[in-house]
């Protein structure tokens, strides 16, 4: 519905983009401070929601999410089904949970055996996928739990630290 032509590969698509389009924007907190990218975003088609989901009346669209490498340039694209609008900005942070999430699913691998499973239906998969899914869930409230925050010391024990 009124989006230009585009044609070609994700890669084509960016080499071809006007200069102005690229906006430096953080994807988030890293280790080493704000993770930044330059940033660029196309829609491509837009699709009424209704079609696939009948609770939604909305348009949603297509896209195409670019990120450039600020020291080498190098490429990586996404592709988004978001409402028709979407900034940018909600994006470009939505992209940058993803590291935590792929975190998470090696996590669940490695420790629990989300990839052990040798299943012959689906019946069998969703209990074994579930079942560590909950064992995931519960391992990392325990793990919040138990890596809160020190309570700070109070009374003498705290006047005595102070003087030190």
């Amino acid at each position: 519905l009124g989006k230009p032509p585009v044609a070609g590969t994700a890669a084509q698509i960016a080499d071809d983009l006007n200069p102005t389009v690229w906006q430096r924007l953080s994807a988030g907190a890293g280790t080493k401070g704000e993770r930044l990218h330059d940033w660029a975003y196309l829609e491509l088609a837009d699709l009424e929601a209704a079609e696939y989901d009948e609770s939604q009346s909305s348009l949603w669209t297509r896209g195409l999410l670019i990120r450039r490498h600020l020291g080498d340039g190098e490429l990586a694209f996404f592709s988004t089904w978001c409402p028709a609008g979407t900034p940018i900005e909600t994006l470009v942070q939505v992209e940058g949970r993803r590291w935590a999430i792929e975190d998470s699913f090696e996590t669940a691998k490695n420790e629990l055996g989300l990839d052990h499973n040798e299943t012959r239906s689906w019946h069998g998969w969703h209990r074994h996928v579930s079942l560590v899914m909950l064992a995931f869930a519960m391992m990392s409230a325990i793990r919040h739990k138990a890596n809160g925050a020190i309570p700070a010391k109070r009374g003498v024990e705290a006047r005595a630290l102070n003087r030190r």
